[in-house]
């Protein structure tokens, strides 16, 4: 059981011992810098081992941090540098939370892994799915939507199919020290007094970029820091205030040059997602697709061409950002079918 520190997994621990089954709690030691926002302190790594102890079952800590760096950090710099936005937690989950656990899991004989996650896993039509979290406030299914079959039946969600208010209230009913704990918010590496800014600045060069009106490539101003901006931003572009409203509409890394215009100016009929797993196969026709961690879902239709899948929107869409997870769902907008990144 991948015991974060937080009160989901706290709770999920507890239903899996209710269950039957025996239970090892595990903490992922992820990134040794500072960190006060999200969910690899050292508080939340002694929280983890007192709820371990709560329940009476053996707590074990796993050093992952040189795997975190070349997985999430390192990446996550990269794509700053070259104009991309990423999405760490995601690639967190993808190469930390599920794949080098189950690595471990199977070095150790474990028979089954499980996290806190709001999400469930079920068997549709013969096949594993992961399907929405019982709780539409907190549902997860689109940060976990890599797992492949394999992975899929031998891990657990055992607490998908309770709200977060039923989760506090079986927390604090055992008494678990994480029961009022808030949940974590931001990513974890980045600190809520420096924030990306200060983060980056230190392991990137920031370039000052252009900013031009997009229709008839008016100079309007001056961003400070080319790397911190992203399609679809609005403010901190460098732009002086009470003039209309201007978004992020095109990035030039080549000329550092941030095209700016109307809102309207974002919207697409088509988008291209690649680096694709599906859960189990390839799939063509309607789907819902979801692009943001809490997002609502639009239908598209989905083909695949030369590996890439090609979404025709229904409706047109505002622009997803490079880089981006994008999640597509059955039409009931239950079952995850797959998920790739936004191109």
């Amino acid at each position: 059981m991948a015991l974060s520190g937080g009160v989901d997994s706290s709770v999920a621990a507890a239903e899996l011992l209710h269950a039957g089954h025996e239970v090892v709690g595990i903490t992922m030691r992820l990134w040794g810098g500072d960190s006060d926002t999200g969910c690899c302190s050292v508080a939340d790594v002694d929280d983890a081992r007192r709820v371990a102890q709560q329940l009476g079952i053996d707590h074990l800590v796993f050093n992952f941090t040189d795997d975190f760096h070349e997985h999430v950090v390192d990446p996550y710099v990269q794509a700053h540098r070259d104009g991309i936005t990423p999405n760490p937690c995601i690639e967190c989950n993808r190469h930390l939370k599920f794949h080098r656990l189950s690595e471990r899991a199977d070095l150790l004989g474990f028979d089954a892994v499980a996290t806190g996650h709001h999400a469930r896993i079920v068997q549709h039509d013969g096949v594993w799915r992961v399907a929405r979290g019982h709780d539409p406030q907190k549902d997860q299914s689109y940060v976990v939507h890599m797992l492949p079959q394999r992975e899929l039946a031998r891990t657990l969600f055992p607490i998908g199919h309770l709200t977060k208010a039923e989760v506090r209230e079986r927390a604090t009913a055992l008494k678990l020290r994480t029961a009022a704990k808030p949940d974590s918010q931001d990513v974890c590496f980045i600190t809520s007094t420096g924030g990306r800014t200060e983060f980056l600045g230190t392991r990137i060069p920031f370039r000052r970029a252009r900013v031009v009106d997009a229709v008839d490539g008016t100079e309007l101003g001056e961003a400070e820091s080319l790397e911190m901006i992203t399609l679809g931003q609005r403010r901190g572009i460098g732009l002086p205030g009470g003039g209309p409203k201007r978004y992020v509409v095109g990035i030039d890394h080549a000329t550092a040059t941030v095209r700016v215009g109307d809102e309207s100016m974002l919207d697409v009929d088509t988008m291209r997602v690649g680096d694709m797993v599906w859960s189990h196969e390839p799939l063509e026709g309607e789907v819902r697709v979801q692009c943001s961690a809490h997002g609502a879902t639009n239908v598209a239709t989905a083909s695949v061409v030369d590996g890439e899948v090609r979404l025709a929107w229904h409706s047109p869409q505002r622009r997803v950002a490079p880089g981006q997870s994008v999640v597509l769902y059955d039409l009931t907008d239950t079952f995850v079918l797959g998920g790739g990144i936004a191109r």
